[in-house]
């Protein structure tokens, strides 16, 4: 049973009510992003543990919300993270994230085992035909497969694939963009990947490919390829680890070769990603800046294409919750209520955050030595 309002409850609600001055966000509205409090001890809880405070409260059903990747996006738009106070786990992580290595390799498999081998059957359920865990790209896509099918093929094409070029895949994944690789431009690929849930299913994906797919960490590589790509594996590496990720990157790129990095960035430097995010989906993840990226390539690769395509992430994201709830039945026995509460506020936060360009994705096409005859552009 809820308890009563009093003048504690006022007071918190207040306090919060003034962060959210100018946002349009309110508590108990009638707009479709507004909070629908339901248990009076959320304004408490929201104001001492922050970020975590106000996720577990969703996971525990003390608040809803009809439209949450709106709320997000109204969040995130007026600036309203500006606004709040360090909260103890904010504080916590950084002191840890500064401290420590938390991407060390002693630890960077537990970190991947935690978010990528909860089962293949889910992200079977979200992801779509190819499996993407990464940003579509929607220019002339109508359908979340049509938009990774020409993700797969804009990254070919930046790097100029040809037949019988040998390409490096760092953090494949589930193999997706490998076997598309493989099988429209004749290449074969190796692909490396922390995951025991990924490495098996890529094994059985590409067994009629020229593919080689190692359960393997990128700092055990020492040979050398035509091209290298990495998909949203950056996220994971760590600001501790950038220097030594660009160092092996171009240890392990031929002197012609073109390297593409695909990753989410932020619009500032942190070195710690949000609080409830670190606990409950990505342990150890965090989102690099434009300066950080630039601090760790200067020296070893001269920088041919920076392209933004973060607003695809927002659309993306939708699809991939719609996937999720709409076969939620066929994957229920295997999770609870918390947990498809955990994942709905997880990819419809992320949706809102990428649709407030709080976030965005970067693809990042590298030389060693400078493309000679100047490198071409393509979108």
């Amino acid at each position: 049973m809820n308890k009563p309002i009093d003048n504690t409850h006022n007071k918190f609600r207040a306090k919060l009510e003034k962060l959210l001055e100018g946002s349009q966000i309110f508590f108990n509205g009638n707009n479709p992003w507004d909070v629908q409090v339901y248990n009076p001890d959320l304004y408490e809880r929201i104001l001492t543990e922050g970020s975590v405070g106000l996720g577990e409260a969703y996971m525990d059903e003390w608040w809803s919300c009809e439209q949450l990747d709106e709320l997000f996006n109204k969040f995130f738009s007026g600036v309203l993270s500006t606004r709040v106070k360090l909260d103890p786990h904010s504080i916590k992580n950084g002191l840890w994230a500064y401290f420590s290595n938390r991407q060390s390799r002693n630890l960077a498999s537990r970190i991947i085992k935690y978010h990528y081998d909860i089962g293949n059957d889910l992200y079977r359920s979200m992801l779509g035909r190819h499996l993407a865990y990464s940003c579509g790209y929607w220019k002339n896509a109508r359908t979340l497969d049509e938009s990774q099918e020409h993700k797969f093929d804009l990254i070919c094409r930046k790097l100029n694939l040809q037949p019988g070029q040998k390409i490096l895949d760092m953090g494949c994944g589930w193999g997706g963009f490998m076997k598309y690789a493989a099988e429209h431009y004749r290449v074969s690929c190796v692909g490396i990947t922390l995951s025991e849930e990924q490495h098996r299913f890529c094994i059985d994906l590409c067994k009629d490919l020229p593919i080689d797919i190692r359960l393997a960490d990128y700092r055990e590589l020492n040979e050398t390829f035509d091209h290298i790509v990495s998909i949203g594996m950056f996220e994971h590496v760590g600001y501790k680890n950038y220097g030594e990720y660009m160092n092996i990157a171009r240890r392990c790129l031929k002197d012609d070769g073109l390297f593409l990095l695909h990753s989410i960035g932020g619009n500032k430097s942190v070195i710690a990603t949000d609080p409830w995010m670190e606990k409950y989906i990505f342990p150890g993840g965090m989102l690099p800046s434009i300066k950080q990226i630039s601090k760790a390539t200067e020296g070893k690769f001269v920088m041919e294409d920076w392209h933004n395509f973060g607003a695809d992430y927002d659309k993306t994201l939708m699809c991939w919750f719609e996937n999720f709830s709409k076969n939620w039945d066929a994957i229920s026995h295997l999770y609870d209520n918390r947990f498809f509460r955990m994942w709905k506020y997880y990819l419809l936060s992320c949706a809102g955050a990428f649709r407030a360009r709080e976030n965005q994705l970067w693809q990042i096409v590298f030389s060693k030595q400078g493309v000679r005859t100047g490198y071409a552009s393509v979108r």
